[in-house]
């Protein structure tokens, strides 16, 4: 076989009026008057129309463009080719159409989102050139195409953005190749599908050889020697009598690999090449595989028979600088390895399929990958309403191309049927059972959320995929305002003894879940659905939390710069706009900083808990990265090119997401001096490193005095103050019970931060928790010494006469006027996406804040020691504070209180200003409520000393009716 690439120059008419079948574009002689470059797309050749659009939902493409758009090229064949099999090969475009000199071919998968088109075009192709004309289409797909096609990730782009070729085959080449390995025996069946392009049949000698594939250092593909076959050659097995009829036929073969072929996993990427020639050398075909076996039991998944927890993250192909997915390994491995570089060992990619590369790339990186149809729907039986006979055959076809395309890559080890899918749970049984004989090297799922309240699993399940057993019963740390009740995230005082296991525990399962009609969350609007006969949830397969996480992060502006190819962050420079049109602009980096503190905070709580959780199979992160759609929603601790943002490093993300973690279970943060202190240490564990020991690990606790926090949040020199070891010898895979540490918090009189630090002896494995210590609550006078210097008032009409006397005033107010809620947790998703559907559902909003912006040097928190940004201190004091709102001042709170990029409010829980002829400090807070805890006391005790001084000194001062209308 010889392969001709065809990228480079070709001619190029856009179509947008869809006129170019009858007009004839595709005629030997048709000339085009623009040009471009493939592989590529339209948008990335400037083509198209321009769009001056400001999308604030999602990026703009900069070169928009919906319809045909024809590409046409004169190839000249090779004398020695004429007569042979031509097979144009095209990867990852659009629907297609071919022409060769105006007679239109017939193409394999030419309606495919991600299986390769392939087009015979050999009954075509004389002694002359020939013109070869290409139509895509991006327009009437059938199906939707979920995120391979929606502007919210890699645009609904048009092109062709993978390997353009023209293969010449010999009158006997295989077609394709599919290989079973075995791992137990370390051998591989292989299942090759020949064509005989004679009249007469064909009888060949083989060669089977292997070869390794692996990586170089700049994450380009090399292959390494020949590997030695059982029962053959040193570098090849020859097989003779392989008998041909004309026309097709499949024959299989056996191949023994022998006792040292190694095993593939995360830990082990190892993947082999298989190569079929002749005798003579001519070239057959070849396959990828590696020797891989993924089962279950009842709560868990096993590679290779060993125990795995999926630490994944879901993925739409966001790709900003080219607005579509790469086609090239060493881009797709620059990507994985980041993301593994993070801890992550799994991808779920959301309603897509990505590129052969990016199997590749997993293969030999360690991922598991798992592949979705592109749907996100509903799934009826024949006869029912809603079924969509053509559409459903499609989607199921589309997943065997998948299969049959991909399949061979042993990273390929999972399989869904879509997103959040409603229907008939007995039609995707059908099909999931269709798929699985079909094909059993990889493990099923009729869905990622389906049927969201009202969840089931279907016999053909391997596994379960979602967020909740039934309303109430969660498996996630935060959802949206609409699909309340929220998580432990969200709405519990911060701690680390969350589990998952007593939601386990406690769900009994159910015949049938729901019934009626309901109105569900869908994508970015709603729809009222059926929830009647979903059918029953019995949970005796793994269960993959869906989607985790969501905690928004301020834009970060300098990011814009970066945005350099076909798509406009334009979202983002409205974002800015508006900020600095409410006179905020001044702090868009501090709201970036302090916003990702708290996120990164929110991440441990989640992920931890997962972690802590003995019967949950794995984690789908809602993500890693920046999703640039569906209102924005800048929830990633890295952006949306994979770059880390600066908040948190690589190596202390994988204290608390990675196969190897150490935790101190406890139940708050905020402690009180003297207090007897005590956590149960847990250690999960799937490094198999670990468990190649004969002596047990030696894990070391500490804890040191941090004294006061420091504004910049920067280490500061730490004392020792106690430190004990702990024999761990691991006795499973999973969720180590090592013990619990004692010990006595320090009586100290002032607030003081301490570090719990967790270190495992030689393996570089660590964990820490900051503990923040009060006196105890009773013991907190919160007057100062003379309280004759200040007035405690709960109302401005009190507050107007204590200024009148010239007394220095402090108003604790729980208001009536407009206000935001406090809210320790910051916003989920983004706050434009999720405020409308709650409109619509007619639901309450989300809070919509992202956390506090502290001005920590004031001396109004002297003794409330505090970090720039949200601790668990403030808890209690932000938890249903109701925050006032200062727009069209220039007050600049003493702690503020980050909104989101739509309202842009200027929010204030403590602020300070002249006004009555006196000075006025306010707390959104009434004083009673901040009386039930010691870090409220601590905190109302610092305000009111504070005010008792001639540092009470405000630099705003406000008229006293402004404040009545604020308050």
């Amino acid at each position: 076989m010889e392969v001709y690439g065809l990228g480079g120059a070709w001619s190029v008419r856009l179509d947008a009026e869809k006129r170019g079948i009858e007009e004839k574009y595709y005629g030997k002689d048709c000339e085009y008057e623009l040009a471009m470059e493939l592989p590529g797309t339209v948008s990335q050749a400037h083509l198209g129309i321009k769009n001056e659009k400001r999308e604030t939902g999602f990026l703009t493409d900069e070169y928009e463009f919906k319809g045909w758009v024809w590409f046409s090229r004169v190839l000249d064949p090779k004398v020695e080719d004429r007569g042979s099999v031509f097979r144009l090969y095209l990867e990852r475009t659009r629907l297609t159409r071919v022409w060769v000199d105006g007679h239109e071919v017939r193409g394999e998968n030419a309606d495919s989102l991600n299986a390769p088109h392939i087009y015979d075009i050999t009954d075509y192709v004389g002694a002359e050139p020939f013109r070869l004309t290409i139509m895509v289409s991006n327009d009437g797909y059938p199906t939707g195409g979920g995120h391979l096609t929606s502007p919210d990730t890699q645009t609904n782009w048009i092109g062709i953005c993978g390997r353009i070729a023209l293969e010449v085959r010999d009158e006997e080449f295989i077609d394709s190749i599919r290989v079973e390995p075995d791992v137990k025996s370390r051998a591989v069946s292989l299942k090759m599908n020949w064509v005989n392009t004679a009249d007469t049949q064909g009888n060949l000698s083989l060669n089977i050889k292997v070869t390794r594939l692996c990586l170089a250092v700049d994450g380009s593909l090399i292959e390494e020697e020949h590997i030695p076959l059982r029962g053959g050659e040193p570098k090849s097995l020859p097989v003779s009598g392989v008998i041909l009829p004309p026309g097709r036929s499949m024959k299989e073969l056996l191949v023994d690999m022998g006792e040292n072929a190694v095993l593939w996993s995360e830990y082990s990427p190892v993947i082999y090449k298989i190569a079929i020639t002749g005798i003579d050398d001519t070239y057959y075909g070849d396959a990828v595989f590696g020797f891989r076996d993924i089962t279950t039991d009842e709560h868990h998944f096993y590679v290779n028979g060993e125990k795995t927890f999926l630490r994944g993250k879901h993925d739409g192909m966001i790709f900003p600088k080219t607005g579509a997915a790469p086609t090239d390994i060493k881009s797709w491995v620059e990507v994985l390895r980041t993301a593994k570089e993070y801890g992550i060992n799994h991808y779920r990619f959301h309603t897509c399929c990505p590129p052969e590369a990016a199997f590749y790339a997993a293969d030999l990186v360690g991922i598991y990958m798992s592949p979705e149809l592109p749907f996100w729907g509903t799934i009826a039986a024949p006869g029912e309403e809603g079924y969509k006979k053509e559409e459903q055959e499609y989607l199921i076809n589309e997943g065997f191309r998948m299969m049959e395309a991909f399949g061979n890559h042993p990273s390929y080890a999972f399989m869904s049927l879509g997103n959040e899918l409603w229907g008939s749970s007995e039609r995707l049984n059908e099909i999931l059972g269709d798929f699985k004989r079909a094909d059993s090297r990889h493990l099923y799922t009729q869905g990622s959320n389906n049927f969201q309240f009202v969840p089931c699993i279907v016999e053909n399940d391997d596994y379960f995929v979602g967020v909740r057993f039934a309303p109430g019963k969660l498996i996630r740390g935060s959802y949206a305002m609409c699909d309340a009740p929220q998580g432990f995230v969200q709405t519990d005082k911060p701690n680390t003894s969350y589990s998952y296991d007593k939601v386990f525990a406690e769900f009994t399962g159910s015949e049938e879940n729901g019934g009626g009609e309901i109105e569900i969350q869908y994508g970015t609007g709603t729809r009222k659905v059926k929830a009647e006969g979903t059918g029953s949830l019995v949970l005796n397969k793994p269960v993959v939390s869906h989607e985790i996480g969501q905690y928004g992060i301020y834009p970060h502006y300098k990011e814009i710069g970066k945005y350099t190819g076909s798509l406009k962050p334009r979202n983002l420079e409205v974002f800015r706009e508006r900020l600095e049109e409410a006179g905020l602009g001044d702090f868009a980096n501090d709201y970036f900083i302090n916003s990702g503190a708290l996120a990164v905070a929110c991440y441990k709580l989640e992920l931890e808990a997962a972690m802590r959780s003995r019967m949950l199979a794995g984690f789908q992160l809602l993500d890693l990265q920046d999703f640039t759609g569906q209102g924005t929603a800048l929830v990633g601790i890295l952006d949306a090119f994979m770059e880390n943002k600066g908040l948190i490093s690589a190596k202390e993300w994988r204290q608390f997401c990675s196969d190897a973690v150490v935790m101190a279970e406890f139940d708050d943060f905020v402690v009180e001096a003297g207090q007897t202190f005590k956590a149960n240490i847990y250690f999960n564990a799937y490094r198999p490193s670990l468990f190649e020991r004969d002596e047990p690990l030696q894990l070391m606790w500490s804890l040191y005095e941090e004294g006061r926090i420091s504004v910049d949040y920067s280490d500061v020199d730490r004392i020792l103050i106690k430190t004990g070891l702990i024999d761990v010898k691991l006795r499973e895979k999973g969720v180590n019970d090592c013990g619990s540490i004692e010990f006595t918090i320090p009586d100290t009189i002032m607030p003081e931060r301490f570090k719990l630090v967790l270190e495992v002896g030689g393996e570089k494995i660590s964990n820490s928790y900051e503990l923040y210590s009060f006196a105890r609550k009773n013991d907190i006078d919160i007057y100062p010494a003379d309280r004759s210097r200040v007035s405690v008032v709960s109302s401005v009409d009190e507050a107007e006469k204590a200024l009148a006397q010239g007394k220095n005033t402090v108003l604790f107010i729980g208001t009536d006027k407009e206000y935001v809620e406090g809210t320790y947790c910051t916003d989920f998703w983004n706050y434009p996406m999720f405020k409308g559907i709650s409109d619509w559902m007619k639901k309450p909003r989300p809070i919509g804040t992202m956390g506090l912006l502290i001005n920590a040097i004031h001396p109004a928190l002297y003794l409330f020691p505090s970090a720039v940004h949200t601790t668990p201190q403030w808890y209690d004091i932000i938890t249903g504070a109701k925050l006032n709102i200062l727009d069209g001042t220039q007050i600049m709170p003493i702690v503020s209180v980050i909104d989101n990029v739509e309202r842009n409010h200027r929010l204030a829980l403590a602020w300070e200003v002249k006004t009555g002829g006196g000075n006025l400090l306010v707390v959104a807070r009434p004083l009673e409520e901040l009386m039930d805890s010691a870090a409220g006391r601590q905190f109302a005790k610092s305000i009111l000393c504070y005010a008792a001084t001639d540092d009470f000194e405000p630099v705003e001062s406000v008229d006293i009716e402004k404040i009545r209308e604020i308050v």
